[in-house]
């Protein structure tokens, strides 16, 4: 039965007073300061680590991944939870490469880093073009699939469910990114828990349906009825090496992805920005420990109802217009939950959503206000004049997302994919651009335009590889597939990597021509003792990359 019973609606209500209460009292607290932008976008040196590190998880886990990325768990197994596993190495990464150089230079949005290392105008098209992004995808998307897996699992209207996310998101954004960034403790604890508990539950039941009884048992069964699940690493004849075309997967674009999404984005990069550098390295190394929980929380679960399926679970509620579809394995777990245990999960996934579009709502308004409005429209605007707009920017954004989300056809594909795919056509030049500029001071800011413009066009190209092109000797490499409409498609993760090579190279060769005729790049206070590290983290990372190394070792 698809509804919340009085104890889950009672258990939910407890969370949501927690957490706007613990919210309320942290704006109280700072009300009385003078306000500050800095403050307000990036909590300027309020967050302690472990503050950064659950905000860092809260913001990325979503919808995308309790909904998305079990369904992928459901359809193609483990091997999904690369996205998870290898993001816990990039996340170290990023904190020993990429954080110092930006506290470094006092570099607060990913548009100020363009323009103080290119140039205004590759800063005010990327500016407008993450706006776009954030928005148009991925809010949507969050907002979408959250107010879905909420509608499957309480009966309550679709339009209402994503009025009453919109909503509380607003609430939690509009207090700034200190409430943000403590509250998202909360919400990475509920998470957490009612994910764990979900998971317990789902493998548990896998055991009784074969007689036994115990997760160790009901994770043996698992393994041995779905064995094809539990493959990390896909040949070219499996039918999802489209999505993740093997060895790619560790040595290809994968690393294109997460280091795109980790270390140059505003939506992630923010939490860390307000600072030092050791408490911001110490968040980065805690959000990926946690990193190696979330495919037990958010994975397992949809192998789980895979098999459960296949033994004759399920049949009608994981149809959707007649066909299979594997995002709903989440939400109809979640249904077979016993009353409170359903509440204490219905409050884990709206934390994940709520927090993730609170993170994603503050990184628009703080684009918007600092790069836009502060630089374009209103030079001379005051620090309270820009948390003004800041607050409007979030309201409108979540009232466009809203308007907008039901016309993407987001559940017409993979939520989780969906997000990936659509990204990923950007992702490679954004990339190129930005790890160039980070360590070749020769790369100047018509190098820049080449990547952000190219790597688009390189991308939709390699998209859609007309037949007349004769390129399909690909097709036998494994590198492209006959789509059945004269288009060879290439799996995104290797477009993704084609097309940063090309970037690469294309502004590699624009740099070297400007140089010549006498064009000067900027480039960006750097030096050797930036990049050294503490011992404490330095053991804390060769700990995350020994499970790893581990888990690829076992599950290869």
């Amino acid at each position: 039965m698809n509804a919340l019973q009085f104890k889950d609606y009672f258990v939910f209500l407890v969370y949501f007073i927690i957490v706007a209460g613990y919210g309320y009292w942290i704006y109280q607290r700072k009300k009385s300061k003078e306000i500050n932008s800095k403050d307000y976008f990036l909590a300027e040196g309020s967050l302690t680590w472990w503050a950064i590190g659950a905000s860092l998880i809260a913001s990325n886990i979503s919808a995308e991944q309790f909904i998305g990325m079990s369904g992928s768990g459901f359809k193609m197994g483990l091997a999904i939870a690369a996205y998870e596993w290898l993001a816990a190495a990039t996340l170290i990464i990023v904190a020993v490469f990429f954080i110092p150089v930006y506290l470094k230079n006092k570099i607060y949005t990913m548009p100020q880093f363009l323009h103080q290392r290119y140039n205004g105008t590759v800063a005010m098209i990327m500016a407008i073009f993450w706006l776009l992004l954030y928005v148009v995808v991925n809010l949507t998307a969050i907002l979408y699939l959250g107010a879905i897996a909420i509608n499957e699992i309480s009966g309550i209207s679709l339009p209402i469910c994503m009025l009453f996310l919109a909503v509380f998101a607003i609430i939690i954004t509009l207090g700034g990114m200190k409430v943000i960034g403590y509250t998202d403790v909360i919400q990475v604890t509920v998470l957490v828990l009612g994910g764990l508990l979900t998971t317990y539950i789902a493998i548990n039941l896998v055991s009784k349906e074969f007689g036994t009884t115990g997760i160790l048992n009901g994770l043996s069964i698992m393994q041995e009825k779905a064995g094809d699940h539990f493959e990390m690493i896909f040949s070219r004849d499996n039918p999802n090496y489209m999505d993740l075309p093997g060895l790619s997967v560790l040595v290809g674009g994968m690393w294109i992805v997460n280091l795109n999404y980790w270390g140059c984005n505003q939506y992630i990069t923010q939490r860390a920005l307000g600072a030092d550098l050791k408490t911001a390295r110490n968040g980065l190394l805690f959000a990926g420990g946690i990193k190696l929980l979330m495919p037990v929380i958010v994975v397992l679960p949809g192998i789980a109802a895979y098999v459960l399926h296949q033994q004759g679970y399920f049949q009608t509620e994981m149809l959707s217009g007649g066909e299979l579809n594997p995002d709903r394995a989440y939400p109809v777990l979640l249904n077979i939950l016993p009353s409170g245990i359903k509440g204490l999960a219905f409050a884990a996934l709206t934390a994940a959503i709520v927090a993730s579009l609170a993170g994603k709502a503050n990184s628009i308004a703080t684009i918007f206000s600092l790069d836009i409005y502060k630089k374009n429209i209103n030079a001379n605007a005051s620090e309270a004049q820009l948390v003004k707009v800041g607050k409007i920017t979030v309201i409108v954004a979540l009232i466009i997302a809203a308007i907008i989300a039901p016309l993407m056809g987001i559940d017409k594909k993979g939520g989780f994919q969906y997000i990936q795919e659509y990204t990923g056509f950007v992702s490679p030049g954004i990339f190129a651009m930005f790890i160039l500029g980070f360590f070749w001071k020769k790369a100047t800011s018509n190098a820049a335009l080449f990547a952000t413009i190219g790597g688009f066009i390189m991308s939709l190209f390699l998209k859609f590889l007309p037949n007349w092109a004769d390129l399909s000797f690909l097709a036998s490499t494994g590198f492209s597939k006959d789509n059945g409409k004269g288009v060879y498609e290439i799996p995104f993760i290797d477009r993704m990597f084609f097309v940063f090579i090309f970037c690469m190279l294309g502004m590699y060769i624009i740099s070297m021509l400007d140089l010549k005729r006498g064009v000067k790049a900027k480039g960006l206070e750097i030096d050797r003792g930036m990049f050294k590290t503490h011992p404490a983290f330095v053991v804390g990372s060769l700990l995350v990359l020994g499970v790893i190394a581990a888990l690829y070792t076992i599950f290869y």
